[in-house]
């Protein structure tokens, strides 16, 4: 990061403020800062990130290409993406959503491709492309940065024409609003909390599901299509595809259930049972399916004819599994035997013993009460002069750049706010 963002110390220390305090150089910062600055070039705006660096999510999300955002242009059908959320972003969306990303960075000499999945990245496929998009158009705005800065305490105005004072590194910084945008910050909730903003527990969301079990031992990078997993003695359910890992299972449909199980999962300490099916076909389909196989493929062996989408190995796992040798033909199956192979399709019943961490891209659920929060500027109500967006708030979405859309229209609406008022 070039040295001429970085502001110098002095001049933010003792009671001639500085406009606007931003905490956390991450998207949503970032975005807050420079649509700010850009609203208002006259105002002094400066970010406070705690690491040695800005932006480092952007530059490890998506395997280091940075999924910027997704190809979903409808606020009504995007909202559908976030487990908490939903409800408060539409409004938002409605004024800042992915067409209106793929502007922003285009403006500025970013293109954006949309892959198969709706998934959008660089054209690089870089993420870096992205980070020095965001800090070339900092710089361009007068936005100043210093990392290494940590902000200890958060001191309210006393009176309406006072103030914010923060604590950085042990000295004081004074400003007019200020902007929350730390992340998923435990010691930021911490301050918030005893500001008297209600702060929702966080928990963890968007990780694969720990399960030791024979039928899937070994079978490590083996996926169906469309399974249908639920989670048993609750109304969780997800559809997608499913990945069998080391460790468990992991893939979209798990996913999702992580995400919207996120606190009845963490209730339970990550100790429950769930239901697969392996073919994403209701029962009466996947019945037929074998009536018609005892009579169309009647002399072929059982385990050299799967189910559809089901690979081989997965395949021979469940027929051992119901009991069904490896020698047996179509036309040999026993009733019970169908039977029990139709469970395991369709109802295969799996116990999950703990979670694993879907790669780099922690998500937590929790953060700032929605309620607290004015949505039409992504301000606190019980605060003015006090702004928050991203993973600081109780706010996220599962995997394909829906959080960082979340972040970018957060931090817009925050940094028009205040910028103009």
């Amino acid at each position: 990061m070039g040295h001429q963002l970085v502001e110098a110390i002095p001049s933010m220390i003792g009671s001639t403020p500085i406009d606007i305090a931003v905490i956390g150089g991450g998207a949503a910062g970032f975005f807050a800062a420079i649509t700010a600055a850009e609203c208002n070039p006259s105002l002094r705006t400066v970010i406070f990130e705690r690491g040695r660096d800005v932006l480092q999510k952007v530059r490890i999300s998506g395997g280091g290409r940075c999924n910027v955002t997704h190809a979903c242009f409808d606020p009504r059908e995007l909202v559908q993406f976030y487990p908490r959320g939903e409800k408060e972003l539409l409004g938002p969306f409605m004024r800042f959503a992915p067409g209106d990303t793929v502007d922003w960075f285009g403006q500025r000499g970013v293109k954006l491709k949309t892959e198969d999945d709706g998934r959008m990245f660089p054209v690089t496929d870089q993420s870096a492309t992205i980070a020095h998009c965001l800090i070339q158009a900092a710089e361009h705005a007068g936005v100043k940065v210093r990392t290494q800065s940590r902000v200890e305490h958060i001191s309210p105005p006393k009176t309406p024409d006072d103030p914010w004072r923060l604590t950085v590194n042990g000295q004081s910084v004074f400003a007019g609003k200020v902007m929350i945008a730390a992340g998923s910050s435990t010691a930021i909730w911490n301050m918030l909390d005893a500001l008297g903003i209600g702060i929702m527990e966080p928990v963890p969301s968007l990780f694969t599901f720990n399960i030791k079990d024979h039928r899937i031992q070994g079978l490590l990078g083996i996926s169906v299509p469309e399974a249908i997993v639920e989670v048993m003695d609750s109304d969780l359910q997800a559809q997608g595809p499913l990945l069998i890992t080391h460790w468990g299972m992991s893939g979209p449909a798990i996913l999702k259930l992580s995400a919207w199980g996120a606190r009845v999962l963490a209730g339970c300490q990550y100790r429950f049972s769930i239901r697969v099916n392996w073919t994403g076909q209701s029962r009466d389909v996947v019945q037929r399916w074998l009536s018609d196989q005892r009579r169309e493929s009647s002399r072929k062996l059982i385990n050299n004819t799967p189910y559809e989408a089901i690979p081989g190995r997965l395949w021979c796992r469940l027929t051992e599994r119901a009991g069904i040798g490896n020698t047996r033909i179509w036309t040999e199956l026993r009733k019970e035997e169908e039977l029990a192979l139709l469970a395991e399709l369709v109802s295969g019943k799996f116990q999950v013993n703990g979670k694993s961490t879907f790669k780099e891209e922690f998500v937590t659920a929790g953060g700032i009460d929605l309620r607290e929060v004015d949505f039409k500027r992504f301000s606190i109500r019980r605060h003015p002069g006090l702004y928050a967006a991203g993973e600081i708030l109780n706010i996220d979405a599962i995997t394909g750049g829906f959080n960082f859309q979340a972040a970018w229209t957060g931090g817009w609406l925050a940094g028009k706010a205040m910028g103009e008022e």
